[in-house]
């Protein structure tokens, strides 16, 4: 991403986190400006998110006024006061339409009142930080879902042909075929995030080495290497985009049919498109593409540390946790390996 690109998101997700604050009980506008130097703009986005739906909560179901609500007032709140949040955050109703929360999504809400609480009980603000009483919602881990070798190219082969689109879509297809293979083709080649491919710019791939400059999770930014089936979808991409008069070095590297940035929700989109056709028995988002990533580097290379850093994982251990399947198979393997006696 470019400088002027990166400003650009910076100055949005600004703009974003003030309009959530400004929602929020007055006293908040402290908490974020406190805890600006240690986490991301994205992660404190996250964290208004989380308190709007708090606040929405003690205002709606326990009765208190928000717009008076003081972080003094916030050890008025008991233990059971959460637990019913806790069971609400499981089923509640937005604008008509029921919201539903899985055990990963109640935990990062509580995760992030415990960083409040915690910021006001440090400062001496509160005497008491009722959300170290908690109990961390237990998540039971889901099987990780992942493409095969076999059906990561037939989706690449969906992607190419339009086999079993409709006829309307087909008209959409024969515009965006090249750039949709272009981007299939990064994220199973490299396990880029889903918001680090809309973020790339076309001066952020450097042809002569095969390589491109990412801003991962965090704000940080990282050099990642392709080989030259991604090169030759790239620039096959590229070289549309100049017939089409709509290249440039500094433009975004994928752009939607108006010639904007192509957002995380209209990718999202396309890979659900695709892959009902490709793979309809299993549900892949952007994420199961960088699984299936991660997964086939592991069992190409059996580095476990090299897959964490080439998927940008702080935590080897999240990378341990998700490719503990592929060590399994490693070691079923290792048991037939060795005989002693021939039978």
């Amino acid at each position: 991403m470019s400088k002027a690109s990166k400003a650009e998101l910076n100055i949005k997700r600004t703009q974003k986190l003030r309009s959530l604050i400004s929602e929020l009980p007055a006293f908040c506008a402290g908490f974020f400006r406190g805890i600006e130097q240690r986490t991301s703009l994205l992660t404190r986005i996250n964290y208004a998110y989380d308190l709007k739906l708090f606040f929405s909560f003690v205002e709606n179901e326990l009765g208190y006024d928000i717009s008076r609500f003081s972080a003094k007032d916030l050890q008025k709140l008991t233990l059971t006061d959460f637990e019913v949040y806790l069971e609400y955050l499981s089923l509640y109703y937005k604008d008509d339409s029921a919201v539903e929360n899985g055990e990963k999504g109640i935990a990062r809400k509580l995760s992030s009142l415990r960083t409040l609480y915690k910021y006001y009980y440090k400062k001496g603000v509160i005497d008491i930080n009722v959300t170290e009483k908690l109990e961390t919602p237990k998540i039971h881990e889901k099987p990780i879902i992942r493409l095969s070798a076999d059906e990561a190219r037939a989706l690449l082969d969906v992607i190419e042909t339009g086999s079993g689109l409709s006829d309307r879509q087909l008209g959409f297809h024969e515009k965006t075929k090249i750039r949709d293979l272009a981007i299939f083709t990064l994220f199973l080649t490299t396990g880029i995030r889903i918001s680090e491919l809309c973020a790339l710019d076309v001066s952020d791939f450097d042809f002569k080495n095969n390589e491109f400059r990412v801003l991962r999770k965090g704000g940080n930014e990282m050099l990642l290497y392709f080989g030259a089936e991604t090169k030759a979808a790239l620039e096959r991409y590229i070289e549309e985009r100049k017939k089409n008069a709509s290249y440039s070095q500094d433009s975004p590297m994928f752009l939607s049919l108006q010639n904007k940035r192509m957002s995380v929700r209209a990718l999202q989109q396309l890979v659900k498109k695709y892959a009902r056709l490709a793979v309809p028995l299993k549900n892949i988002s952007p994420h199961k593409l960088r699984s299936t990533y991660g997964t086939m580097l592991y069992e190409k290379t059996g580095d476990i540390y090299l897959v964490a850093d080439v998927l940008g994982h702080k935590d080897i251990n999240t990378t341990k946790k998700h490719y503990a399947a592929a060590d399994e198979r490693r070691r079923k393997l290792a048991s037939g390996a060795v005989k002693i006696r021939d039978d």
